[in-house]
């Protein structure tokens, strides 16, 4: 199993980066979790979008699925995927239309969010949609997913992507929580937001620094590290130099096209 980081910014890009999103293959399956502004671009630097076999999203902040606005217009307008020839492309009657695993009422923010500027069902029209439930497990080619909710400011659920023995557990957005914790125990590569310089002064909180993710890693046992979901703003040795003070195994700052095997 590999998963490839496409993009790790925070809600904002870093210059010449992409939000939140992370491809996971395994032999034949093709996967990427999260689609956030500019990852669509840097999918197609490795995988053909047409071979995606799933996307699935953690939840519905837009910095974690806008791309999947123009991957949806490659999916409707693209030459390749019409019933007639265009140019060099011969025509077909099965376009690609991946599996889209979104959490309970995406579709009508992608209608509400779409429709600012297209047709409203343009996301439905070209994935197969499907609104997951938390007690679900998926399967998905030799993959297995599993969600499990963690504390942000709209409902979010961390993904475990399991393959034969091997765990991948990515946090998605959260505050500092226990369920995240259990969730992880003993995996194999647990990814896990590091947004903040420090704690959020005042009201709820939603991020974490990353010494706090790297408590989390600690407490459930993770064997490697990743920090992801920061800024190009905030200097890597110095997050590094944070979550060391709290986690001695193998640690990194997440950067675009670094790739993990598992």
């Amino acid at each position: 199993m590999r998963l490839t980081v496409l993009g790790k910014s925070p809600s904002w890009q870093d210059a010449g980066g992409a939000c939140s999103g992370y491809l996971v293959q395994d032999g034949d399956t093709t996967l990427l979790v999260d689609c956030g502004n500019g990852v669509f671009g840097k999918l197609r630097r490795h995988v053909d979008y047409v071979d995606v076999d799933a996307v699935v999203l953690s939840h519905l902040h837009a910095d974690h699925f806008l791309d999947l606005v123009p991957y949806s217009y490659a999916l409707t307008y693209a030459p390749r995927q019409q019933p007639v020839p265009v140019h060099t492309w011969p025509g077909t009657d099965s376009p690609a239309r991946p599996l889209l695993h979104a959490p309970p009422g995406a579709r009508d923010v992608f209608r509400r969010v779409v429709g600012a500027w297209g047709n409203e069902d343009l996301v439905e029209g070209a994935f197969d949609l499907r609104e997951y439930a938390p007690s679900d497990a998926l399967e998905i080619g030799s993959l297995r997913v599993r969600f499990h909710g963690v504390e942000h400011y709209v409902q979010t659920y961390a993904i475990e992507v399991r393959c034969g023995d091997r765990r991948i557990t990515y946090g998605a957005d959260t505050a500092p929580t226990d369920d995240l914790v259990d969730f992880a125990r003993g995996t194999d590569l647990l990814i896990v937001e590091a947004t903040l310089p420090r704690p959020e002064r005042e009201g709820e909180r939603g991020h974490m620094t990353p010494r706090e993710a790297a408590e989390h890693a600690t407490r459930a046992g993770a064997r490697r590290l990743v920090l992801t979901h920061i800024s190009d703003e905030l200097d890597p040795e110095w997050a590094l130099a944070e979550a060391r003070e709290a986690f001695d195994g193998p640690l990194e700052v997440a950067r675009e096209d670094a790739v993990f095997e598992l």
